[in-house]
């Protein structure tokens, strides 16, 4: 009885988070992405030993912090509410390389806010952790984006010029389709940001 009360629980979280991601799609606005990422938070209290629920509202709320237009204060309250699920997610798992890519992201996030006070330490931060998420899975394709993302904008802001990385751009587009998720509930989310880099290539 208790194996089967386990397969149903198991059974009602994959159809939970199945729904969930499938609403993706259709956020359009910041209150979308709350309203999903709140969803997120849901499954994540009923699922604790569950990383992914944590990492999809994370995402959601680094979404709506890059989405706000000017407000910092509520740019930072948005990746403030990411940052937890974040850490809690790194409690449950550290050997993923989406996990540390969400967190390059995050960091990017930060940056954002304030680039002019924020550039040098945070830059660091998502340099790091893009670092950790490519030395567990080089393949992983969030990993090789949020590099090459990073390494665009290093370029830029050095007065560079980001067209260097055409190539690799090109070349993670090309072999994006190839990464097989570990399960249908894990991150597929990037190759349209991968595809808008090698748009502007060109």
């Amino acid at each position: 009885l208790i194996s089967l009360a386990g397969m149903s629980q198991k059974e009602q979280y994959y159809q939970a988070m199945g729904e969930s991601l499938s609403q993706y799609a259709t956020c359009k606005s910041m209150d979308d992405f709350q309203a999903l990422g709140n969803k997120f938070s849901m499954i994540a209290q009923s699922t604790p030993d569950e990383w992914l629920p944590l990492y999809y509202h994370a995402h959601c709320y680094i979404i709506m912090s890059f989405m706000e237009p000017s407000d910092m204060n509520k740019k930072d309250a948005l990746l403030d509410a990411a940052e937890i699920s974040i850490n809690k997610m790194l409690e449950i798992t550290n050997k993923e390389a989406d996990v540390y890519a969400l967190q390059a992201m995050f960091y990017s996030g930060r940056l954002m806010v304030n680039p002019m006070e924020r550039g040098q330490k945070f830059g660091m931060l998502a340099s790091q952790a893009a670092g950790t998420a490519m030395g567990i899975d080089p393949s992983n394709p969030r990993a090789r984006l949020i590099k090459l993302q990073n390494d665009i904008g290093t370029a830029r802001f050095f007065g560079q010029d980001p067209k260097a990385f055409c190539d690799q751009a090109k070349e993670l587009v090309a072999t994006w389709d190839g990464f097989k998720p570990k399960s249908s509930l894990h991150p597929v989310w990037g190759k349209q940001q991968a595809v808008e880099i090698t748009a502007s290539c060109n």
